[in-house]
């Protein structure tokens, strides 16, 4: 059974409610105030690198005020405490991104793409697919998240020849076109597909 046929056979499921369920949660984001957009952003950087479900259990910790507020060494024992890896550097990333904690008022006005570059270039501990995930969770419906999970189910599926070495821009951009093409003809937004492709591998839907 190749792969459009499993997402077609998802779609009939139980698991279409999930998903729909989820992406109705993005696409209300926009009327969330400031402090969620910022804690939405500090939870992508908990994401790098790291198990999605820890960053959750971290994010509910901190949510709100504690991201703005409290100081680099609780912070970075709060993640620690939840073993979460390079807790320092995590900390001090969380701290320096203070500078955009207006973020939603930033980017407003900026296309999903322009967006995206701008947060991959001035906010450190974030590269393509964690700027992905955060503009996915707040609403945007055509950027790839190309973790591991996703990156792995298409070379499985021979969309992809192999991993690239790295996920530089170029290559990123590349893979996330033939994701995209994908979502194209499956008649989804890429962030329905990557819902799809992560229960495939995972087994869950989280965010």
């Amino acid at each position: 059974m190749d792969l459009i046929e499993q997402i077609n056979n998802l779609k009939k499921s139980n698991v279409k409610n999930i998903v729909e369920q989820r992406l109705n949660e993005f696409s209300t984001f926009k009327n969330k105030p400031e402090e969620e957009w910022f804690s939405e952003l500090c939870f992508c950087i908990l994401t790098a690198n790291s198990r999605a479900k820890t960053a959750i259990r971290i994010q509910e910790t901190l949510k709100g005020l504690g991201f703005l507020n409290l100081d680099k060494e609780k912070i970075a024992f709060i993640i620690k405490k939840n073993h979460h890896r390079f807790h320092n550097h995590k900390a001090e990333y969380i701290c320096e991104a203070r500078k955009f904690k207006y973020i939603k008022n930033i980017i407003n006005k900026m296309s999903d793409q322009d967006a995206r570059k701008f947060i991959v270039e001035n906010v450190k501990g974030i590269g393509y697919k964690e700027a992905s995930h955060f503009f996915r969770n707040t609403g945007a419906k055509n950027l790839a998240i190309l973790d591991r999970h996703i990156i792995n189910l298409m070379i499985e599926n021979k969309l992809l020849e192999r991993k690239p070495k790295n996920l530089n821009k170029k290559n990123y951009l590349e893979v996330e076109e033939k994701f995209n093409s994908l979502a194209e003809r499956l008649k989804m937004s890429s962030a329905e597909l990557d819902l799809y492709m992560w229960y495939m591998k995972t087994g869950e839907i989280l965010k």
